[in-house]
């Protein structure tokens, strides 16, 4: 579903250079929740806008559902192949402050020309958050305002869920609440998660487990 091969970033020039991933090659499987950990500064977020081609790898290949986003040269074909293909939540929710639960969840479909309000609520209902879909992001708690974001990252189904440190913000029991999301959404309808964090126990619910370090992918689960 996903596949890095022979990866690597190097920031910088001549004796400044500075080599953040090397020759990193994995695969992550379809309907896989992969938690990958490691400290500040190691490259975590590097690799994640490698993977959703919001930054260019110096060396190597990524392939996403059968195509390969660095042979994409064109920022609209980037874009498309995000917005068809990946869904995205961060450690902060990013919902537009103007705008209902329900116009920031339907946002990814209005950029694709596919929108249709019932279906951003069933996405709300199924987060438990059917009744607040007129609310604005103000009116919100910290993790309802994460679930809406993940909902948002949900509308135009995609086949990869990229998350970067989703749950930063939150506290013990509404953390525990994402990992269950992100497990229970790779184990019944197949999406592939790779999501990074600092959270340890946020392996207890994935399928594997890698630790960024040294400039390579290390195998801890």
């Amino acid at each position: 579903m996903i596949e890095l091969k022979h990866l690597t970033k190097i920031y910088g020039q001549g004796q400044e250079n500075l080599c953040v991933l090397e020759d990193v090659s994995l695969r992550f499987a379809r309907g896989q929740f992969t938690v990958l950990l490691g400290p500040s500064g190691s490259g975590k977020s590097t690799l994640l806008n490698l993977i959703a081609m919001l930054d260019v790898p110096t060396a190597g290949e990524i392939w996403v559902d059968g195509k390969n986003g660095t042979a994409l040269k064109k920022e609209a074909a980037r874009s498309k192949l995000r917005l068809t293909k990946m869904g995205f939540v961060f450690q902060f929710d990013g919902l537009l402050p103007e705008f209902s639960l329900l116009e920031n969840v339907e946002l990814p479909a209005w950029m694709l020309g596919k929108g249709n309000p019932q279906k951003a609520q069933k996405l709300l209902e199924r987060f438990g958050l059917g009744e607040m879909a007129h609310k604005l992001p103000a009116d919100l708690s910290g993790g309802e305002k994460q679930r809406a974001s993940i909902a948002r990252a949900l509308r135009n189904n995609p086949v990869l869920l990229l998350a970067d440190e989703p749950t930063g913000n939150l506290d013990a029991q509404r953390k525990v609440q994402v990992f269950e999301d992100f497990a229970r959404m790779s184990r019944e309808e197949g999406l592939t998660i790779l999501m990074v964090t600092h959270d340890v126990h946020a392996a207890d619910f994935a399928h594997a487990v890698f630790e960024l370090k040294n400039r390579k992918l290390l195998p801890v689960k």
